[in-house]
């Protein structure tokens, strides 16, 4: 029985071509090419930052963060991990792309959170949004490295752009979730004592909503992470590169070395991130008191006191 493929088909890439090609590229490639400034400017940066630091002095830094947010072990854990990264002779690498990961969930925060407020306050921008991020999660990433490639050329800062596209979902969609999980009680009292919109969400919703958030800023993490090699292969550098390179030389040690440099450096974000999102992390529904908290040691609050701050 024939199909209707065989009597009509749709050019599609005919059409995506040209859109690309003849439409987008001569237009707003300047555009585009302005908009990864910013970019550049951050990662290299961090890149020149981390690089410089000392290796012993950055260990003892990542440990005592490890320490007072997780514990003894994950401390240990911390220093033998970066110890081994340093023997096996990649820690200019693993500083690369760690330089590479906070520029990605940074920029991932400052566009993710304030799209996913405003899309808890509005059902109407949340039907718009929803199907974009399920395309931007789905798609293969191989997909969209040609047109990144095509619009902002080769490097690292294009790297980055592709790995925000890829990575940014999760903190839209749990701050959407968390601000809109906020008991309707809460909402009610803050504006039965008079409280504005702006108060409302920094002292009562984005408080309570943060370990929700926390977990989505924890997935974007992994995400971009497992973005390193596939990045690699337009000319962002790092640990990716040198799985990049192992594989395109069959150099098995090479591959590893990388991979296993990658693997640790993730285990330690992913922990350190985890434990921000715990209860003990956050004490108080102040956003100031959080933020000082990672400074300071003291017991947690009982959550009965937690529930009536709030």
């Amino acid at each position: 029985m024939p199909s209707p493929s065989d009597f009509f088909s749709l050019p599609f890439s005919d059409w995506v071509n040209a859109l690309v090609r003849e439409w987008l590229v001569p237009n707003f490639r300047p555009l585009f090419r302005a908009l990864q400034v910013p970019v550049t400017m951050v990662l290299d940066w961090l890149d020149t930052f981390f690089n410089a630091v000392p290796m012993l002095a950055f260990t003892a830094v990542l440990a005592f963060i490890a320490w007072r947010l997780v514990g003894r072990g994950m401390a240990v854990f911390t220093i033998v991990a970066l110890l081994f990264i340093d023997l096996i002779g990649l820690w200019p690498e693993t500083m690369t792309t760690l330089s590479m990961i906070i520029t990605s969930v940074l920029f991932c925060v400052v566009l993710g959170i304030p799209l996913g407020i405003a899309a808890a306050r509005s059902n109407r921008l949340l039907a718009i949004v929803r199907p974009v991020l399920d395309i931007m999660q789905t798609i293969p990433s191989f997909v969209y490295l040609v047109p990144i490639v095509m619009l902002f050329g080769v490097g690292m800062a294009p790297g980055i752009i592709a790995t925000i596209i890829f990575a940014l979902p999760p903190i839209v969609r749990l701050t959407n979730l968390g601000i809109r999980n906020v008991r309707a009680d809460l909402i009610e009292a803050a504006e039965a004592f008079g409280s504005t919109s702006w108060q409302m969400l920094v002292n009562v919703q984005l408080p309570l909503a943060m370990r929700t958030i926390m977990a989505g800023l924890n997935q974007t993490l992994m995400l971009a992470l497992s973005m390193v090699v596939i990045t690699s292969m337009i000319g962002a550098g790092g640990l990716g590169l040198t799985v990049y390179t192992g594989l395109g030389r069959l150099d098995v040690g090479g591959a590893t070395a990388g991979g296993l440099g990658i693997v640790l450096l993730a285990i330690i974000l992913d922990r350190i991130t985890q434990a921000l999102g715990e209860s003990k992390g956050f004490r108080t529904v102040s956003l100031r008191q959080t933020i000082f908290s990672l400074f300071r040691r003291g017991a947690p609050v009982p959550s009965g006191e937690t529930q009536k701050a709030a």
